[in-house]
């Protein structure tokens, strides 16, 4: 290295630096996601007029999702922020471990048991759990549940379990291992 070049010195030439990095990639997230929703409405009519076709909405919502993409990209480009942290996976496993167990608890156990078992199975996900304020939010979001499904918009949710339960939970995996078992039995052969 010859001695009249200082180390300390920036490079010439055109030097750009991210200044928020999880708002700038969070912005370009939101960005991919509203392209791949438009993508899959691509199918879908328009609108005509003032009529609103089935794919006006989801045109519309992800056009709304990439302008505000790319106002949070670019405030990733000018304002400092934090930096991206390491990431876990233990929150989003359970959210999903939490959305799966719903989805098998819920015409068995009915709505109460499956959204209080949901919703404490998601709270652990986070590693600032505490017990008592876990089982009081479950509680209130569940309560909250039963109130706008069943008595506001009158859907035909059963809301205990029903006599039965624990048979017609163990025909349910029967029957999803029964017909995972026929899908790879009709899957073509790979050459």
């Amino acid at each position: 290295m010859p001695e009249d070049v200082n180390p300390s010195q920036k490079p010439s030439g055109f030097g750009f630096t991210i200044r928020a990095p999880r708002d700038f990639w969070g912005g370009i997230v939101l960005i991919a996601l509203a392209i791949l929703a438009i993508w899959a409405s691509r199918d879908l009519p328009g609108q005509r007029g003032f009529a609103f076709g089935p794919g006006t909405a989801p045109r519309l919502f992800s056009g709304l999702l990439a302008c505000m993409g790319a106002a949070v990209a670019v405030v990733g480009l000018f304002v400092p922020g934090e930096a991206i942290d390491k990431y876990r996976l233990r929150g989003p496993a359970y959210v999903i471990v939490s959305i799966l167990l719903y989805a098998a608890l819920i015409r068995p156990f009915g709505l109460v048991v499956a959204t209080y078992l949901a919703f404490m199975l998601s709270i652990m996900g986070s590693s600032e759990m505490r017990w008592l304020e876990s089982l009081i939010a479950a509680a209130a979001m569940t309560l909250g549940c039963v109130l706008l499904f069943v008595y506001l918009l009158n859907l035909p949710f059963q809301l205990w379990p029903q006599p039965n339960a624990h048979i017609l939970l163990w025909h349910q995996f029967e029957d999803i291992f029964k017909n995972t078992l026929l899908m790879f039995q009709k899957a073509p052969p790979r050459p």
